[in-house]
């Protein structure tokens, strides 16, 4: 990746040159410490072309804000699509070797959301400060000393803000915060335990990891081939008693099972010959009436907040009275 900028020695070499010194004399390889990853850590340091290293700060700052702070203050502009290889190639890597912390504010912001935010990790900030003082090199030791005891102390962090899902088989699994996975939780831990006792959860899907779960020899037996581009539900659910694949959508602020989904799905799973059943999840019934009019018929509803009920969008296979209602 390069910037639109000409190939004219670009504002700020020099600080660029000494970002990039940084990051190796902190055990960053050729890769993490180019010129994208220096101008990430000049932007995560706040620190313009001419403000000495002691004057670095450590703001909040999310993706965009970082191109935005390399064009104003070093006339280096990346192109909007580049967005994706600075979070891949500098950002994503600095959070995974303890030199960022990702959402440090707000640690339970799900995964995917926009508002996501990074920001330097303390020691690393302390240490940055000293680049080209006396004290440059006993910081720098005791920082290499102590990198591998501040990465697990920051990975025990992110695992406490991950969520825990029991699977029926007592197996656990966790999920990244926020977002719709509260809601996957109480599908696999409630709706399931009340409605596919003896299921077995063959996938469950995260904005992180799009296959958390997923028991691709199981789904080969059942008759299911998945590919790794295919549009997932968010929970698949095999029930072995009645024959059924239950295929589960979490829906917070989109995913509904409408008309258009269900044809998807029925393709995805075309393989599985003995019956789908389509089941979307709301956390409340104002959840579910705002979508109301896009739920498709000969789908299932099921709201986390009355987890004992089921809504049957099922016209008249289901008609006829209920026990309560017939005397004698």
């Amino acid at each position: 990746m390069s910037p639109t900028a000409g190939k004219s020695k670009p504002r700020g070499a020099r600080k660029l040159k000494e970002a990039t010194a940084i990051l190796r004399a902190m055990g960053f390889g050729p890769r993490q410490s180019n010129e994208v990853a220096g101008y990430v850590l000049l932007a995560m340091l706040d620190l313009g072309p001419y403000d000495p290293w002691a004057n670095a700060q450590s703001p909040l700052r999310g993706i965009t804000p970082i191109i935005d702070f390399v064009a104003d203050k070093y006339r280096t502009r990346y192109a909007p699509n580049t967005r994706e290889t600075i979070r891949d190639e500098a950002v994503k890597y600095f959070v995974e070797e303890g030199l960022l912390t990702k959402n440090p504010d707000e640690p339970s912001r799900p995964t995917n959301s926009g508002k996501t935010v990074y920001q330097i990790e303390p020691t690393a900030l302390i240490l940055c400060r000293a680049f080209k003082t006396d004290a440059w090199s006993t910081v720098l030791q005791r920082y290499l000393a102590e990198k591998d005891v501040i990465k697990r102390e920051l990975q025990r962090a992110r695992d406490i803000a991950r969520i825990p899902v029991r699977l029926p088989t007592g197996k656990e699994i966790s999920l990244s915060p926020g977002g719709q996975n509260p809601l996957i939780k109480a599908f696999i831990e409630q709706f399931c335990t009340r409605f596919v006792p003896d299921g077995v959860v063959l996938y469950v899907g995260d904005a992180e990891n799009k296959f958390q779960h997923f028991e691709t020899e199981y789904f080969a037996r059942v008759g299911v081939h998945i590919d790794s581009a295919a549009k997932m539900p968010d929970v698949v659910v095999h029930d072995p008693k009645r024959g059924w694949l239950v295929i589960g959508e979490a829906v917070t602020s989109a995913g509904v099972v409408d008309g258009k989904r269900r044809r998807e799905l029925k393709e995805l799973f075309a393989g599985f010959r003995t019956g789908l059943v389509f089941v979307t999840a709301f956390e409340d019934r104002d959840a579910m009436g705002r979508f109301l009019s896009q739920i498709s018929w000969e789908t299932e509803v099921w709201i986390a907040e009355d987890p004992d009920h089921v809504v049957h969008f099922n016209g008249e296979r289901f008609l006829g009275p209920y026990p309560d209602t017939m005397i004698g």
